[in-house]
Parts: structure tokens; sequence; C-alpha cells
């Protein structure tokens, strides 16, 4: 008899959750949808127990006609390193601050003044930037005082959603490892970087690997959800991580673009790279390394183009009983590369990788009366391509070869966003079919873990790929030239984004 497994993945739009058994069946998938809140400039937030909630709801759907007795393990994925404070009764305090938050700039700065940044670099094997959870300690503290005084623990998305299954606490040790708190070195929090962050060790669980079976499912978890009492739960894993798994990137120098909320582009390698304007992961298979760019908004900025400009393209998608994003996507299909002369700065959240920028800002440039929405949302999509072509050339300088490229998530089902990815990057993009995303990386791993299979490779079994995007050689000259203007556009404005910056945090304390 087949054993199932449960993955779930606490995404930055969307809780998912999938159904697998051991044999490379997906059988049943669910998906719940959750609130972004961006209350105030530069900020990401959301909230934790609505992660829960849609966990409770997934899981009992995914165990609609099966018997619960039959699920072998469960392994949860998530945005990382999300921040979430718990107290003693492991109630989030508030909501949670997420990774691509942006309003620490302040902290930063004062990071880099507090230590030497190649000592930083030499212990952690990154940079001081917007991601690291240090710095939204150190806002804590100034402005929340009350909330970091209570905190009993800190988590992540993936971490609280275990702590729910099992009421142990862990931290995977991916959400360590970018955190910015612990030693590369030594696989332990670092002592200097902790006292940096301004809190006490304790309120740090202990580090596990991705893998590791942490706890069972709780007498109180399994009323809410419908699973077995004593179910085994893994660690989990990041989800950038687990997607990049589960869709076949682990030979060396193998890439996978993430069109989701976020822009994840993840190289697999053997040996250990570090590099300031990358972050640095363990791959799930052991020996092996992940090198990661993450770009704070690409799936977001689109729907937050449609939800504020796109409202009659809504009306008539729905008439024509087609989505939005196909119908936008015939629109633009024969608007020439580049947009017609407009150059988008994808920064509505300030930026991650490369540029570890959290002032910088969307920027709109070379606007004429003669272009519409349209226009700028084909200019949207290939800023985030642009975005992608810049951590590439991080990986030339690097000397690191790029051998196959994937693509994955929401965005990657519109041919139009992969034929102008494989346009601008001259590379040939492979997008993967009936791919769960993070989800079926997590149950699979869970399935690894407890024994279910025994085969790193078996995964192969649960995904198809699609024929290539070529890229046309037509569109490699004027997009050679789009690019250069695009990072030259960053380059000229990045000292106005400092000045806006001051300007609009003094307006916002009038």
């Amino acid at each position: 008899m087949s054993s199932y497994l449960i993955g779930i993945d606490i995404g930055t739009t969307l809780t998912k959750g999938v159904l697998i058994d051991d044999e490379g069946g997906i059988l049943s998938q669910a998906e719940e949808p959750c609130h972004l809140y961006c209350e105030h400039p530069a900020w990401s937030e959301e909230d934790p127990n609505e992660w829960w909630e849609n966990t409770t709801l997934i899981i009992s759907r995914l165990l609609k006609g099966v018997e619960s007795k039959r699920i072998a393990a469960i392994g949860v994925s998530g945005m990382v390193p999300a921040l979430v404070l718990l107290d003693r009764n492991g109630h989030p305090l508030r909501r949670s601050i997420q990774q691509n938050d942006a309003r620490t700039g302040r902290e930063i700065q004062e990071m880099k003044n507090a230590i030497d940044e190649e000592n930083f670099f030499q212990i952690t094997g990154g940079s001081i930037n917007q991601q690291l959870i240090a710095p939204k300690l150190r806002w804590l503290r100034r402005h929340e005082p009350e909330n970091l005084a209570q905190t009993w623990r800190i988590v992540g998305s993936y971490d609280f959603i275990n702590y729910r299954l099992t009421e142990r606490y862990s931290l995977d040790h991916n959400w360590a490892l970018e955190s910015g708190l612990y030693d590369l070195r030594s696989g332990k929090w670092g002592s200097e970087l902790v006292a940096l962050a301004g809190i006490d060790e304790s309120i740090l669980p202990t580090i596990n690997s991705s893998e590791k079976v942490i706890g069972t499912v709780s007498s109180a978890a399994a009323a809410e959800t419908g699973l077995n009492e004593g179910t085994p739960v893994i660690a989990g894993a990041a989800d950038h991580v687990a997607s990049a798994f589960a869709a076949g990137v682990w030979n060396d120098g193998d890439v996978l673009l993430k069109f989701g909320g976020a822009g994840d582009i993840l190289y697999s390698t053997n040996y250990l790279v570090a590099d300031r304007r990358l972050f640095i992961d363990y791959h799930l298979v052991p020996g092996k390394y992940l090198l990661n760019g993450c770009m704070a908004t690409s799936g977001s900025l689109v729907k937050w183009f449609v939800r504020s400009f796109c409202g009659s393209d809504l009306t008539e998608a729905k008439e024509l009983n087609r989505s939005v994003y196909e119908f936008l996507d015939s629109r633009i299909d024969n608007l020439p590369p580049g947009s017609d002369g407009i150059i988008l700065l994808p920064y509505f959240l300030g930026e991650k990788t490369p540029l570890h920028d959290p002032v910088a800002r969307g920027t709109i440039f070379g606007l004429d009366l003669h272009h519409d929405r349209y226009h700028l949302f084909k200019a949207m999509l290939e800023s985030v391509v642009y975005g992608f072509r810049h951590h590439f050339d991080v990986l030339a300088e690097r000397e690191l070869p790029i051998r196959r490229v994937f693509a994955s998530d929401g965005g990657a089902r519109s041919n139009t966003w992969l034929q102008i990815a494989a346009d601008v990057l001259q590379y040939p993009i492979v997008r993967v079919l009936k791919h769960p995303g993070s989800a079926l990386g997590a149950a699979f791993l869970a399935a690894k873990a407890v024994g279910v299979v025994s085969r790193w490779e078996a995964v192969e079994n649960y995904v198809d790929l699609d024929r290539p995007f070529e890229p046309r050689v037509e569109a490699e000259e004027i997009y050679d030239r789009y690019y250069k203007i695009y990072r030259n556009i960053y380059e000229s404005l990045k000292p106005l984004f400092v000045e806006l910056a001051d300007v609009r945090n003094i307006a916002l304390k009038q």
C-alpha cells in the first residue's frame, strides 16, 4: 500500500498544499490566499495566524477521501527569513516582518558603523542588508520595545507552522544562514552577531537541518487539521530551496528562475561560494549549495499593477472567460522589445540582491504621450527579467558557468514572459510543468526523511519539463542596449533615492 506525504508552502500571496504518494503521483492540491500588509512606506508584513488558518483548511481539504493514518510525514516550506515574535504561550505578538521589508535603512547603517563589513562577511558569508534579522530586531527595540520585551521565541514562517503542528520550537538551517546571526564556519549562532541584534540568544530555537524530524503532530493540531496524532514533521525548508530541488536544479551550473511574488534566482554549485551581492543556502542534497538571488518584487509588482490600473481589463477578460494575465499578454505580444522606449526599475520595496539597497524605489523612465498601460505592463515584465540578468552578470564575474535555465511558479505560466526572459538573457528557458512548487519539494523531503523514498533523483518522477523557449537572435542587440540603460538609470538615481528617503522621513514625522 502506498504511503502519502503532505507538503505545505507558506508563500507571500498564497498558502499552498500538496498531497503526493511515494510513486511519483501528485494526488491533490489546495491553496488559500494570504494578505500582504504594506501600510507604511517600505513595510511588508503578514499575519502568522492567517498562515495557520490557511494550513488547517488546506490539510482538511487534502485529506478528503484519504485515511489520515496513511500520511507518513509532513514537510513545510516558506518565505525566509521572515520574522515572527512569539510570547510564552506561542502566540504571535505582532504581524510578521517579511524578508522583503525595507523599513530598516537607519538600522542597517548603524550595523555598518558597529561592525567591520569584511569581518561580517567572513563570519556569515553575506553582506549587511535589508533581509537580515538583526536590523529588524534593532528596529523593534527602537519602535516596539514592549513587543520585544515579551518575546519568548523567534521563528520564521514555516517554523511557526511546525510549532503549531508539533508544539516544538525549531529553526531550519537556511533561516539561520540567511538571518545574519549565524556563524557559517562553526554552524552555530554567532555571539557577536546576536549581541549586535540586541537580543539574548535564549530566544533563538535550536538550528536543525531541513530533513530532520523535529517532532510529531500534537493532539491539538490533530483536532484542528484531521491529521493523525503522532505523524512525523520535519524541520522544513526555505521555499526557494525546496522549489529549486523539485524543479531538478541540482547539477553544477543549473539555474532556476522563480517567477513568484518575489523573483528568485537559484544557482546550484558543488562548492561553497560566497559573494556579498548574493545569499548562500544549503541545498537539500547534502554537500551541495545554492547561490541565491532574491528580488524584492516580481509577481507582487504585477499584481499591484493589475489591481491599481487594469479594472476594465479584468472585466473584459472575465467576459472572454480568460484570466486577466492571459488577456494582458495578448495585448502586449505585438509591442516591440523595450516597450517602445519605456524602462522600469522594479524596486517598489527597495531591492535585495544584488543591490542590497532598501531606499531604491520604483521608477518609470521614457514615458511619452502615446504610451498606454499595455506598454507599462510589458515594461514591468521586462524589468523583472533585467533584474535576473543583473544576477547573471554577477555569476559571470565569478566565472560560474550557466548550463541549464529552468523557470517555475505562477509567472512562468506566461508564454509571453518566458519569451521575454529568453530574449533578454539569451539562454533557452525550460518551463517546469506539473510543478506545485515549494510544497512538492517539502513533501518529497519529508518522504526522504522517514525513508519512504531512498533516492534523491526520484523527485524527477513528480514533474515534467516543457519545450525550451529559445532566444530570438533579432532581439539580442536591442535588449542589450535597453539593459545597459536600465543599469545606468539606477546608478544615476542612487544618490537621489537617498535624498528622497530623507525628505519622506521628515515629512512623515510632521
